[in-house]
């Protein structure tokens, strides 16, 4: 499970504009960072400019998955991540990013922000957290621990099975 790039972009009449953005691609090589970035950026700004203002969603695209959040005062957040991240702990992180951003960074800079002009600095350690989505998120750490629970308890039946026979 791995996340690679979280974006905060202004959903506007008829472009959208990219605010700020943090990645990892730290699991891809020297010579592809630069295009794989390059991608991720304009994914994520087709994806703001093709949805709805007020709406969420998720969009494959090759083997990430892109989850989509614009709220109704037209700002946008995306997160790229593999298949297999939770979809639910990521739209727990476009929530607070969007929450965080627009108290720190007022409306009135999002059309024309840019992201040398934007002074917001907490994408790269929500990036970091959520890595784990286990550690991040309460409800994917209760569900980890239901999980080994139940493998502890058949492992425990099964070998209460052999010691009867």
């Amino acid at each position: 499970m791995k996340l690679f790039s979280l974006s905060v972009l202004y959903k506007g009449t008829t472009k959208s504009n990219l605010l700020k953005a943090a990645f990892d691609l730290s699991s891809f090589s020297f010579f592809q960072k630069s295009s794989v970035q390059e991608f991720m950026t304009f994914t994520s700004d087709l994806i703001v400019q093709r949805s709805s203002i007020g709406s969420r969603a998720s969009v494959k695209e090759q083997e990430y998955l892109c989850h989509v959040y614009v709220r109704n005062d037209s700002l946008g957040a995306v997160v790229i991540a593999d298949g297999e991240y939770p979809s639910r702990v990521c739209f727990t992180l476009l929530d607070k990013v969007l929450e965080e951003f627009s108290r720190q960074v007022s409306s009135i800079d999002w059309p024309s922000g840019s992201p040398d002009t934007v002074h917001y600095t907490a994408l790269d350690s929500y990036l970091a957290k959520y890595q784990n989505p286990r550690e991040a998120d309460a409800m994917s750490k209760v569900q980890a621990e239901l999980d080994e629970t139940k493998i502890i308890l058949v492992v425990s039946k099964e070998i209460s099975k052999r010691t009867l026979m």
